[in-house]
């Protein structure tokens, strides 16, 4: 099918699968690997569009579900699309609504039409079908679109996996048909099969003929054990196109980026760093940090030495401290900044070890600074990264 991005690799890690690329998108360049905060009902909580892009973020998450429903589809057509309506001037991806049908909603019932569900506001029925969703994301005028697929839990198992699969292809096949929007728009596919190793093959197989302008690893990061995650990962790189861009969806958490990375993955997007700065939780190179904790009262320092981020360059531990354990705003604010330049500044590490092909070495920190002993290094990590010819027992 037509494409409005190009997915150009600059370099390779000569021991892992690791990469660095170029996605041109309609709103500019995207460096990968990456990872994309979400901008759940067209704004990320507590940040402004500016800071987002002072922080040189190139593409953030929103969802088709959420402005489904507000501010809706005539207004999004009337403003001209989400970019205007959020001023927001670079890249935008949005999932495709499904995910929310199964995981927000009391009454969500799969048929081969579509999602049918309950109206949070009113309770009567109403029917996300795949055309519907191509629909909602050509108004919201995404650089990125998801199909519509049939979700299910990662730990579902028996004949209704095999069922979403073929369905999420029948699905994709109607999404093709219903996308308007090709020369502005790209549509990914979603690689289904739960945790079946053959149906994951042959779900790429049947996805890689519709030849749709990238591919993205769905149904992980649902509770399923990491150390089939993470086999589940490698594989979809293994056998989808290199010439694309694979986006590895719902991941955040700082090791799995490293390590994903290292499967081959070009882009991550995950709730986890937004939603954990609201609970006062700022992310550094050595790990969470609680800043709820009264240790953190007459800590006059930066939440993190070295980081350049606003916060960090101008308050203090002890202020956030105060802010996040009296509930003000102002400091849910400061701890989303910090957290989302930590996972920006992650991933430009991660591309420039790539680039100076000594990913490794750059992993091998990560996880002694990150975990502070070999002990305490996450067991699925290790089997992972032993597979891409690093070992971190060593």
């Amino acid at each position: 099918m037509k494409s409005a991005l190009t997915f150009e690799t600059i370099a390779k890690c000569s021991t892992t699968k690791a990469r660095v690329s170029v996605l041109t998108l309609p709103h500019g360049p995207v460096d990968t690997p990456v990872f994309m905060p979400v901008g759940t009902q067209g704004t990320m909580k507590g940040m402004l569009p500016d800071q987002l892009e002072e922080l040189n973020c190139q593409i953030m998450l929103n969802n088709t579900y959420h402005l489904g429903l507000k501010p809706g589809k005539e207004t999004l057509d009337l403003v001209g699309g989400a970019h205007t309506f959020q001023s927001w001037r670079r890249n935008l991806l949005t999932d495709s609504g499904g995910f929310q049908m199964v995981s927000l909603l009391k009454l969500a019932n799969i048929t081969e039409e579509g999602v049918e569900f309950a109206s949070p506001h009113d309770g009567s029925l109403m029917m996300l079908t795949p055309e519907h969703s191509m629909e909602l994301q050509n108004s919201i005028g995404a650089d990125i679109m998801m199909q519509l697929d049939d979700v299910i839990s990662s730990l579902t198992t028996g004949p209704r996996v095999e069922e979403a699969m073929w369905r999420s292809i029948r699905w994709l096949d109607r999404c093709i048909k219903a996308h308007k929007n090709t020369e502005t728009q790209n549509l990914f596919a979603i690689i289904q099969g739960g945790l079946d190793i053959e149906l994951r093959r042959k779900c790429v197989e049947e996805m890689v003929k519709r030849n749709t302008p990238g591919y993205a690893v769905g149904g992980l990061s649902g509770g399923e054990e990491k150390d089939v995650f993470w086999r589940i990962v490698t594989l979809c790189t293994d056998l989808l196109p290199q010439t694309k861009p694979i986006y590895c969806m719902g991941v955040g958490y700082a090791e799995d980026l490293v390590v994903c990375s290292a499967l081959g993955v070009d882009m991550y997007d995950c709730v986890f760093p937004t939603r954990t700065a609201r609970f006062g939780n700022a992310l550094t190179m050595h790990g969470t940090v609680s800043l709820k904790s009264g240790k953190y009262a007459n800590d006059f320092g930066p939440i993190e030495e070295g980081c350049d981020c606003s916060t960090c360059k101008s308050y203090t531990r002890s202020f956030v401290h105060l802010t996040v354990t009296t509930k003000e705003t102002v400091g849910c604010h400061l701890v989303t900044v910090h957290n989302i330049a930590f996972q920006l500044r992650l991933m430009k590490g991660i591309r420039e070890a790539i680039k100076n092909d000594d990913y490794p070495a750059f992993i091998k920190k990560f996880f002694m600074n990150y975990f502070g002993s070999k002990e305490k290094y996450p067991i699925w990590a290790v089997n992972a990264l032993k597979s891409v010819n690093v070992d971190l027992t060593q």
